[in-house]
């Protein structure tokens, strides 16, 4: 199973470094993919080249599926929308942060489930879905990992939330 990441010109990648970070620490195989398949320019001026297009992609074999946000305008369209309810349908989990939210809320991910756009928390965990508000970064980040049961145990979260959400040097 795989962990695709859909960058598009104009990702924020600082939404979705520490999410990576677990991900790639945890040997989870994780595939960056554009809707062309052409390298991006993220919106902090990084030049990113991808492994694949998105449709080249099997959603039956996506165990998670990233979308970060940004000007979503070249993603937000009818076929990342299928694809998307596609991997919802083979039960993946889905995680939007900041725009990427308004990409699955334009997919219909969204209408029965709790998420930031239904109410005022920052991070809303429903179902398959994990959906956060820009500023949540690491705390979008440790529910993913949460989610897909990255943490060795308890006292491994406990470390995590330390040092990623209260800056606590770990000795």
């Amino acid at each position: 199973m795989k962990t695709v990441v859909l960058l598009y010109n104009t990702s924020c990648i600082y939404e979705i470094v520490i999410l990576n970070y677990f991900l790639k620490y945890t040997g989870k195989d994780i595939v960056f993919v554009s809707y062309d398949g052409n390298p991006i320019i993220a919106m902090e001026g990084y030049s990113m080249n991808v492994s694949d297009k998105l449709l080249n992609i099997n959603p039956k074999d996506v165990e998670l599926m990233i979308v970060p946000g940004g000007d979503i305008t070249e993603i937000d369209r009818s076929e990342v929308w299928k694809y998307l309810a596609d991997v919802q349908s083979n039960q993946g989990l889905i995680a939007g942060i900041c725009a990427g939210v308004d990409v699955l809320d334009h997919a219909g991910i969204l209408e029965i489930i709790e998420s930031t756009h239904s109410g005022d928390l920052d991070v809303v965990v429903a179902d398959n879905v994990i959906t956060a508000r820009p500023n949540a970064y690491v705390d979008f980040a440790i529910e993913v990992a949460k989610k897909m049961d990255l943490f060795e145990d308890e006292a491994d979260l406990e470390e995590t939330i330390a040092f990623w959400r209260e800056h606590q040097r770990m000795e």
